[in-house]
């Protein structure tokens, strides 16, 4: 199964992630580990440290070093083979920044819907519907990515476009050398604009992160309910201000005809890659491009309708410390959730037939970065 409770993804290698944002910590628990493996607790902190709050003046200000701590699982630094406990321990909470709010439904968030469904739901920062309870994910996906490392498969994310700002050009040294994690230096200014115009006014704005999984093998995912792009578009979707995802040309493809959208193949592989990697739901050996919609953040000071518990008309304003744009914190929990679902389709395909996985092959990068498609 690849879910066995809402809180827990995979299949071969399964992870059940816990904890709120106001509570005592976050964590994550890894499960389908084989012992022995070498176990890299600093490479996880550093995926962990790019998401963290605090990093600019463009992300919420709320100041939590998010250092993570091994539970279990691990010995002398390699696995024991039995499950992997990690967590990270709340520190700077502010609970009474939601006291005012407690009895109204933020528009944007979970609040209705967690109250309808439940009967009960925690208003501090949202519980487990708050963006923090992604630090678990950054957690198990970054030692999913160390894993893939060794197979030779890279996964690397940038934001394509900020506040409807796109950027065209993919200069991969910029990306972590700027506060948006944007990959286009000549767009930067102007989206850097827009994000503080927007929390100037109390406002938020969304942007598209896009994530690059190279060095892949033909043949990983299955035909029907275990198709790679839709276990991808599954994991990317379960991200909370994520609203859509696209793989390769996506919905450009939509206003193609065939000829135009099909990918002629060669002795080497395709020609093109606007299928994004895939096909039929299996991989292609071609790099898989994965982009996410990616919404304004919820949390804004500008007053707007909602209603109370009791079903009364309201006027609310949330203040405290939250992102005017989401998307930069988002590039690695993208990364983490194509990390988990590539390395249990690595570790299936082996189960399933041990061996069937192909070595990676060798790519001109610089023949396919000129294949990748763009936005239209």
């Amino acid at each position: 199964m690849l879910f066995d409770s809402p809180s827990s993804f995979g299949r071969t290698f399964r992870i059940v992630t816990f904890g709120e944002s106001h509570g005592a910590a976050v964590g994550v628990v890894l499960d389908g580990v084989k012992p022995g493996l070498s176990f890299d607790l600093e490479a996880i902190q550093r995926d962990l440290d790019r998401r963290r709050p605090g990093q600019s003046d463009l992300v919420t200000p709320r100041n939590e070093a998010d250092r993570v701590q091994i539970l279990s699982g691990v010995f002398e630094g390699r696995t024991t083979g039995h499950p992997i406990a990690l967590a990270v321990f709340n520190e700077n909470q502010k609970s009474g920044d939601y006291q005012a709010i407690a009895e109204l439904f933020r528009p944007g968030h979970a609040d209705l819907t967690y109250d309808r469904k439940y009967g009960i739901r925690d208003p501090r920062g949202g519980g487990r519907s708050s963006g923090r309870e992604t630090l678990a994910r950054v957690a198990a996906g970054a030692w999913a990515k160390q894993q893939l490392a060794a197979l030779g498969v890279t996964l690397r994310g940038f934001n394509r476009e900020i506040a409807g700002i796109e950027g065209h050009a993919v200069d991969w040294s910029f990306v972590e050398k700027n506060p948006l994690r944007v990959a286009d230096p000549e767009t930067f200014g102007a989206q850097k604009a827009a994000v503080e115009a927007a929390r100037a006014e109390g406002d938020s704005v969304g942007g598209v992160c896009e994530v690059w999984i190279e060095g892949l093998p033909v043949g990983l995912g299955d035909p029907a309910f275990g198709k790679l792009d839709g276990l991808l578009a599954l994991a990317c979707m379960s991200i909370g201000a994520v609203k859509g995802v696209e793989l390769g040309a996506g919905f450009a493809s939509a206003r193609r005809r065939g000829s135009e959208n099909n990918d002629p193949l060669g002795p080497a592989g395709p020609l093109k890659n606007d299928a994004g990697g895939t096909l039929g739901g299996i991989s292609t050996g071609a790099p898989v491009v994965v982009r996410l919609a990616v919404k304004p953040t919820s949390s804004i000071a500008k007053t707007q309708k909602t209603i109370d518990r009791e079903g009364r008309p309201a006027d609310i304003a949330t203040h405290g410390r939250h992102d005017p744009c989401i998307a930069p914190r988002i590039v690695p929990v993208a990364e983490a959730m194509c990390a988990l679902v590539i390395y249990d389709a690595w570790l299936t395909q082996q189960e399933l037939r041990e061996g069937a996985v192909p070595q990676a092959r060798e790519w001109d990068w610089e023949a396919i970065e000129a294949l990748l498609p763009l936005p239209e």
